[in-house]
């Protein structure tokens, strides 16, 4: 997908926070360091728009990037650092599960995962809390560029496995350095969104024909 703009709209803490206009919204969640920011900036053609920090845990708010008029990245805090105080991971975890289980305008998540290592506990965790709640899930293995790219089915296999991922979640691998898996990934997006607006768009084209039937059957009788 060509990006023609792309810009931060909010660090939100609650959803008096969130925006009201209605656009999709993808959840971006993983591992502190996993390295979300940089696939945010490789997504959206946007060098240093979503920060890289060197403090891992830093992020502590649901940031708002809106992309095209048409959708939203919500990047999550990054999950597992272990000096993040408790009493902020709590406060997190409340803001996370109030999010996933009552925003509306959350289509799916994009849970990363770094390719190099089998998931964490806490990337299993995550996982599985997401298809408690019945959460699409579209599972991103990062910094594929470095290992050998034959080593990817491998690697690939491990994670599966390991999340015990189910047969219509998508795994893709990704690179922030030379833009692997970023078509791949934009076009599952499209994808999945497309699917979401199909019955929408459905219930409005009968609608619109249920009118104009009846303006015929009108002018019939007339």
């Amino acid at each position: 997908m060509k990006v023609t703009s792309a810009e931060f709209v909010i660090s939100a803490v609650g959803p008096k926070q969130y925006p009201e206009d209605g656009l999709h919204e993808i959840a971006l969640v993983g591992r502190s360091n996993v390295g979300k920011s940089s696939l945010l900036n490789k997504m959206m053609n946007r060098k240093g728009l979503a920060r890289i920090s060197s403090r891992p845990g830093k992020t502590q708010t649901l940031n708002y990037f809106r992309v095209n008029q048409m959708l939203y990245f919500v990047d999550f805090p990054g999950y597992g650092y272990a000096k993040v105080a408790k009493t902020i991971k709590e406060q997190w975890g409340k803001m996370i599960e109030g999010y996933l289980k009552k925003r509306k305008e959350l289509r799916f998540v994009i849970q990363l995962v770094d390719i190099r290592h089998a998931p964490s506990k806490d990337d299993v965790a995550m996982y599985e809390w997401c298809k408690q709640i019945g959460i699409p899930t579209v599972v991103v293995a990062t910094k594929g560029d470095k290992i050998a790219r034959g080593r990817w089915l491998q690697h690939t296999k491990i994670i599966r496995q390991t999340l015990n991922m189910r047969g219509d979640d998508t795994i893709i691998v990704f690179s922030s350095e030379t833009g692997q898996g970023k078509d791949e990934l934009w076009g599952e997006i499209l994808r999945r969104l497309r699917e979401k607006d199909q019955p929408a768009q459905v219930e409005a084209a009968e609608a619109t024909d249920a009118s104009v039937s009846a303006a015929a059957a009108s002018e019939r009788e007339q």
